[in-house]
């Protein structure tokens, strides 16, 4: 596809000029609208990011930022990318299983950088240069696997949500006690799941599974998962 064919929404994305136009130099440009909608991101959440909001911080009208920005779906992608940030120094892992957790810890560690980022729409596959980056790295980590190109993608797909997902279960952990929750939870189903009509539930809630073991239980639900996605991998790649 030829510069000038690329929708202008990916141009900004990527920061491709668009054709210059006559008049005075333009006062405002993609990136400060982007930075500023981030700084009230980080502050507000993502709620209380606007196109008007945006405008306002930025003592401009919302009809200004239009030639910047096409709408706000597109403000949230541009966010999102920016928020993404280049992938940090991973290093050189000794193998496929180390490469993949350091960069779910890294992706996690954006996540808790800007919590409001697991609010954004998943309007389609990622595509900004940052997300690329991501996506690059995690690729790195498997090229030695064997895997086939679908295969890595397919694995990208499921550990970005795993990823994102314990995220969010980290930001509604913050907001209660979650270790007092189980607790409370797995005693008092342990007095209501009756052996007889729900046998191996009953089993469950009278090992004291949800008696608390220390630690964030987010953390905890993080390692489990991909330790869990690790093992389907390796098997994945016996096989092959």
């Amino acid at each position: 596809m030829a510069e000038t064919e690329l929708p202008a929404a990916l141009r900004r994305l990527w920061r491709r000029p668009a054709a210059p136009r006559a008049g005075r130099p333009a006062e405002l440009d993609v990136d400060s609208v982007v930075v500023a909608a981030v700084e009230l991101a980080d502050r507000d959440g993502l709620a209380g990011v606007t196109l008007q909001k945006v405008a306002q911080s930025l003592g401009f009208t919302k009809m200004a930022l239009y030639r910047h920005v096409g709408s706000k779906e597109e403000l949230f992608e541009l966010m999102a990318d920016h928020a993404a940030g280049p992938v940090p120094d991973l290093g050189e892992p000794p193998e496929w299983r180390e490469g993949v957790r350091q960069w779910a810890t890294a992706v996690r560690a954006r996540y808790a950088e800007h919590p409001w980022l697991v609010d954004v729409p998943m309007a389609g596959p990622p595509r900004g240069p940052n997300a690329i980056g991501w996506m690059d790295a995690l690729l790195r980590a498997l090229r030695g696997t064997g895997l086939d190109l679908g295969t890595q993608a397919g694995v990208l797909n499921v550990l970005s949500g795993h990823v994102r997902n314990a995220a969010v279960l980290s930001r509604q952990y913050a907001a209660v006690d979650q270790a007092a929750l189980e607790r409370d939870y797995g005693r008092a189903l342990a007095e209501l799941v009756e052996p007889h009509r729900f046998p191996d539930a009953a089993v469950l809630f009278t090992a004291e599974v949800f008696e608390p073991a220390g630690g964030d239980p987010a953390d905890h639900d993080l390692t489990f998962g991909l330790e869990l996605i690790l093992d389907g991998v390796a098997a994945v790649i016996a096989r092959q």
